[in-house]
């Protein structure tokens, strides 16, 4: 019997497959500013990385990582929904026409990956069964190998 998902997907008979984007590192001393902000104290945590991603709004890691400490599931929500949304003007930047991987094995893409992956997590708690579906696919699609458990 066939996989009925397997069936589903398109099939690419193009020489060497679908091509895959590389968003452009993080500059380091942005990556440190956040990273910094991260491990402020708790009482100042939420805070400090929002000032973070107010004076770098482009910055798709300090995006996931508001959404990682958001007060509530909607708030996360938000936050991802943003980074998503941040991403896919990135990715379109660099070359991406809605198609082809987007591989978690490449650090500067770990940003907009855990942005949608939360967005589908925070999907799924609000009761948006139909989006984290959605979300679900379009992961598996962009990286077949997946995110790491202890990323997602």
């Amino acid at each position: 019997m066939s996989d009925p998902a397997a069936d589903s997907r398109p099939i690419d008979l193009r020489p060497g497959g679908l091509p895959s984007t590389v968003l452009p590192p993080v500059d380091a001393a942005l990556a440190d500013e956040l990273r910094r902000a991260a491990e402020s104290p708790e009482e100042v945590r939420h805070h400090r990385v929002s000032e973070v991603v107010a004076a770098h709004p482009r910055f798709l890691d300090a995006w996931a990582t508001l959404g990682d400490l958001g007060r509530d599931p909607v708030e996360r929500y938000a936050a991802y929904r943003v980074g998503y949304h941040r991403g896919l003007d990135a990715l379109r930047a660099n070359g991406w026409r809605g198609s082809g991987y987007v591989r978690w094995s490449e650090p500067s893409n770990h940003g907009f990956l855990r942005a949608l992956a939360g967005l589908g997590q925070m999907a799924a708690l609000i009761g948006e069964a139909d989006e984290a579906e959605r979300i679900a696919l379009f992961l598996a699609q962009l990286d077949p190998a997946g995110i790491p458990d202890t990323e997602a």
